[in-house]
């Protein structure tokens, strides 16, 4: 049983919203970067080289978190989780081009390289964040829906089919505005033909989909040992 006081933050609450957190984060810092993972075989469209968002990685992270933490403590608490960390993806930035902007002195990081790993493009951070905030809270949706068309049984299910398809969402916004539509918009650089944009969705969501397969023992492991630790402080199973 908890022995926390009512309205006390848990340890489990506090630890997936710190790993939700830190994988966010990570994922805005690391979104310009891509990455090309080669494959024994060639699949259609991507051929024998997935290419994703460096973000990918730490993205899929987000889903795993937010996952347990609907589980865990319901879908209204799920969705305050998302819709505030979507505000903080601003302060994010707001925190990285004050730095980016301040004086820099010559015995530090050259100025224009640091401005370059870490100031992102508007048009990546455009992508971003309509992706986010739209996967995100579909997730949590389709989670509890499935939640409740399962009667609270198979917790793969739900994890694997919640994440599985805000992924797709999450893939299809971003790479279509940060590398199509942003870029013609605005008039910056970086964008890509609809063939590269093709390749870029199907390698990123390969990976991400099996990601979702592989990280559901993880999810059944932290739910098991979170309900074992805090008892009635959870949702019941």
């Amino acid at each position: 049983m908890s022995d926390t006081h009512p309205g006390t933050p848990t340890v489990g609450q506090v630890s997936l919203v710190a790993l939700f957190v830190t994988a966010l984060v990570t994922a805005q810092l690391t979104a310009t970067k891509i990455l090309a993972f080669g494959l024994p075989v060639s699949v259609p469209v991507a051929g024998d080289q997935l290419l994703l968002p460096g973000a990918a990685l730490a993205y899929a992270v987000t889903f795993l978190a937010s996952d347990c933490y609907a589980e865990l403590y319901g879908r209204r608490a799920a969705q305050v989780v998302v819709n505030v960390a979507f505000v903080m993806n601003f302060v994010v930035l707001a925190l990285v081009w004050s730095t980016i902007l301040a004086p820099a002195s010559p015995a530090g990081v050259d100025a224009g390289t640091f401005e370059t790993v870490l100031g992102a493009s508007t048009n990546i951070v455009l992508g971003s964040l309509l992706a986010y905030v739209v996967s995100q809270n579909w997730d949590v949706v389709a989670f509890h829906r499935l939640r409740e068309y399962t009667d609270g049984d198979a917790l793969w299910l739900r994890n694997v089919g919640s994440t599985a398809s805000s992924q797709a969402i999450d893939t299809v916004i971003f790479v279509s505005v940060a590398f199509f539509v942003a870029p013609r918009l605005l008039g910056v650089g970086g964008a890509l033909e609809p063939p590269a944009i093709l390749s870029l969705i199907v390698g990123q969501y390969l990976l991400k989909l099996a990601i979702a397969v592989l990280d559901t023992p993880v999810v059944y492991a932290v739910v098991a040992a979170v309900r074992d630790r805090e008892g009635s402080a959870v949702a019941p199973t």
